[in-house]
């Protein structure tokens, strides 16, 4: 009986839901707490573990689903698949939070920020509304959005070439 090569589409949504998961619950959780507007990062950190470590996982149990075979396109095909299921989670994500959880959430952090800046005293205030231009333009949903999915597919691509380069076998 011959072998039936397992599809990616259930590894990557699988393990890409739980990725998305991963990052929305550190979202609500750092919104809940403060957190995003205070400034912290450090929960961040836990999602740029989880990441490979759900990208790698993920290639592995396809690899052993799949007779222990893996080229590397097909590690390529589950970690990318797996890093965009989780960007497109977290999108979902980001309008839901802007436009029906706390529609004003943007412009308080806008606020706190140009607040902070006029705080530092080598910062003019030509500075501070240049910057203001800059936070504005990139913290829309849409722009967030698109730079969240992009930094995915690159990380993705970067950590599925990494599993499949470790753990290809063409046997």
């Amino acid at each position: 009986m011959e072998h039936q090569k397992p599809t990616t589409g259930k590894f990557a949504l699988n393990y890409g839901l739980i990725l998305g998961l991963i990052m929305l619950s550190i979202s609500v959780i750092m919104y809940v707490t403060g957190m995003t507007l205070e400034g912290v990062q450090w929960p961040v950190f836990i999602y740029y573990i989880a990441f490979p470590v759900m990208i790698m996982y993920g290639i592995s149990q396809y690899k052993k689903s799949n007779a222990n075979v893996l080229s590397l396109g097909d590690a390529m095909k589950v970690g990318l698949a797996i890093a965009i299921v989780s960007a497109l989670v977290y999108v979902v994500w980001i309008f839901v939070f802007n436009y029906v959880v706390d529609p004003e959430f943007t412009a308080q952090a806008i606020e706190v920020a140009k607040d902070k800046m006029l705080e530092s005293p080598n910062v003019t205030e030509e500075q501070v509304e240049q910057s203001l231009k800059w936070i504005e333009m990139f913290s829309s949903p849409a722009a967030a959005s698109a730079g969240w999915t992009a930094m995915s597919l690159f990380f993705g691509l970067i950590y599925s070439l990494i599993g499949g380069l470790v753990m290809k076998n063409n046997s």
